[in-house]
C-alpha cells in the first residue's frame, strides 16, 4: 500500500493522446444534467410564488423528483454505455436533456391546480432522460483513457461541476431578471446543447491500441467483474453505505447552511461568501484528491479527507459563528463533497475493472443520489421540530468518521480481473 512508482514514458503520454477527449468530457459534465438543475432551481422559487402562489415545497418538490428518477435510472444507462459505448449514450442524453429543460419554458399561464403537476411533469421527463449526461457516462470514457493518472483525470473531468457551479446561476439570475423565468429555461437548454457539439467533435472512447495495457487483458478484451459479481464482494457494499452515509450527511448541510448561517448570527452578504468558499472547497477537494490517489491507497486519501466535514459540522454547532470559522467550514465541507466524487468513479474502476464498469457505477451512483435528495428534507425536519440544527449535526459528525473509516476495510487493489464475459457485448465493440 505504498506509493505508487514514478510513470513511464508510455503513461506519461495518456494526457498527450486523451486530453481532447477530457477536455470534452469537462464541458459534459459542466453542461450536462447533474449540475445544470441543482444551479437554477433555488433563483425559481421567487418568480413562482409570486406567479402561481406555490409554496416554497412546492417550487422545490421537482428537484427531489428529478434526483430521485435519476438515482434509479443510473444502472440502465450505465448499462447502456458498456454494452451500445459512452459516446451515442451521452449524445442522444444530452440533446434530449437539451430539450426537455427547455420545455419547461411551455409550462401554461393560467393559474389552475393542474398547472402544478404540469410544471412537475416536465421535471419528471428531465430526470428520465437526462442522467446519460452525467458521470455515469462521461467517467467511463475517461477510466478506458487513463490509468496511472486516472485519479487527476477524473478529477479534472469532475470540476465541470465545479465550474457550472461559478456560471450558470449568474446566467440564470440574469436571463429571469430580464426576460423571466420561462426564459431561462429555454436559454440555460443552450448549455448541453453547446456540450453536445464539443462532444460530437471530441469525444470518444479509445481503440483498442489506445486503451492502458492495465485495463485489458493479453487478447486485448477489457478485463472486469460482473456486476452480479460485485453485487456478492463485500467490498461493493461497504462503497456503497460509505457513499450512502457521507451523502446523507453532506447533501443536508450543504442546502441549509445559508439557513444555519444565519441562525449564527452571519449576515446574508457574508453567508453567499461563505457558499463561495464553498464551492472552492469543492474546485480543490477534486483535483487534490485526484492527484492524491494516482500515489497512495485511496485509504490513505479517503479517511482523512472524508472526516474533514466533521470539523464543519462540529464549528457549525452552536448559538454564534465568527466569519473565519464560517469560512473553514464552508471550505472543509466542499473538499470533503468534491473527493466524494472522484472516489466513487475512482474506486469503482480500481476494485471492479472497465468491463462493466457504467452498470456498477451506477448501482454506486444510487445511494448518492438518493440520500443526496433525503438530506436536506432530513435536516429541515429536525429544524422544524427543534427549532435547532445541532442535533443532526452531532449525528453527522458521526456518519462522515464513519463513512471515510469504512472506506479503510476495502483492503489492496486486485491486480486483475477475468476477461470480459459474454453478457457485456459492449467491452469488445469498437467505439462508435
Amino acid at each position: 500500500m505504498s506509493s505508487s512508482p514514478a510513470p513511464d514514458a508510455a503513461t506519461s503520454g495518456e494526457f498527450s493522446k486523451g486530453w481532447t477527449v477530457l477536455f470534452a468530457g469537462v464541458i459534459g459534465v459542466m453542461c450536462g444534467a447533474s449540475p445544470i438543475p441543482y444551479n437554477v432551481i433555488g433563483f425559481t422559487a421567487e418568480p413562482l410564488k409570486a406567479e402561481f402562489g406555490w409554496s416554497q415545497t412546492q417550487v422545490l418538490v421537482p428537484i427531489t423528483l428529478f434526483g430521485v428518477i435519476a438515482s434509479f435510472l443510473a444502472p440502465v444507462f450505465g448499462w447502456m454505455a458498456d454494452r451500445y459505448g459512452v459516446r451515442p449514450v451521452a449524445l442522444w442524453s444530452l440533446a434530449a436533456f437539451a430539450f426537455a429543460f427547455a420545455a419547461i419554458a411551455l409550462t401554461p399561464t393560467a393559474n389552475e391546480p393542474e398547472t402544478l403537476y404540469i410544471y412537475y411533469g416536465f421535471w419528471v421527463v428531465v430526470g428520465l432522460v437526462g442522467i446519460g449526461s452525467t458521470p455515469v457516462t462521461w467517467s467511463r470514457a475517461i477510466n478506458l483513457w487513463f490509468f496511472k493518472h486516472r485519479g487527476l483525470a477524473l478529477g479534472i473531468l469532475l470540476v465541470g461541476t465545479s465550474i457550472a457551479a461559478m456560471v450558470v446561476p449568474k446566467f440564470a439570475v440574469f436571463v429571469i431578471e430580464t426576460y423571466g423565468w420561462r426564459s431561462m429555461f429555454a436559454a440555460v437548454a443552450l448549455f448541453p446543447a453547446v456540450a453536445l457539439v464539443v462532444a460530437f467533435f471530441l469525444f470518444r472512447e479509445p481503440r483498442p491500441e489506445e486503451r492502458p495495457s492495465a485495463i485489458e487483458s493479453a487478447s486485448g478484451r477489457l478485463t472486469g467483474v460482473t456486476l452480479g459479481s460485485a453485487l456478492t464482494n463485500y467490498r461493493f457494499w461497504v462503497i456503497w453505505v460509505s457513499i450512502g452515509l457521507i451523502a446523507a450527511a453532506f447533501g443536508g448541510a450543504f442546502i441549509n447552511m445559508p439557513t444555519m448561517l444565519r441562525l449564527r448570527g452571519v449576515e446574508a452578504q457574508t453567508a453567499a461568501t461563505v457558499m463561495g468558499i464553498l464551492g472552492i472547497g469543492i474546485f480543490v477537494g477534486r483535483l487534490a484528491t485526484g492527484a492524491l490517489l494516482d500515489r497512495f491507497w485511496q485509504g490513505f486519501v479517503a479517511f482523512p479527507l472524508l472526516c474533514l466535514p466533521a470539523i464543519s459540522a462540529w464549528l457549525l454547532l452552536g448559538d454564534s459563528l465568527a466569519f473565519p470559522a464560517a469560512a473553514l467550514a464552508g471550505f472543509l465541507l466542499g473538499f470533503a463533497a468534491g473527493a466524494e466524487s472522484d472516489l466513487i468513479a475512482y474506486l469503482t474502476g480500481r476494485y471492479f475493472g472497465m468491463a462493466n464498469y457504467g452498470k456498477i457505477y451506477g448501482m454506486l451512483y444510487m445511494p448518492f443520489g438518493l440520500f443526496s435528495a433525503a438530506s436536506p428534507v432530513i435536516y429541515a425536519q429536525v429544524y422544524d421540530r427543534t427549532g435547532s440544527y445541532d442535533p443532526i449535526l452531532e449525528i453527522s459528525i458521526f456518519m462522515f468518521i464513519a463513512g471515510g473509516a469504512l472506506l479503510l476495510l476495502l483492503g489492496r487493489y486486485p491486480t486483475d480481473f477475468p476477461e470480459a464475459e459474454d453478457d457485456t457485448p459492449g467491452a469488445t465493440m469498437e467505439p462508435a
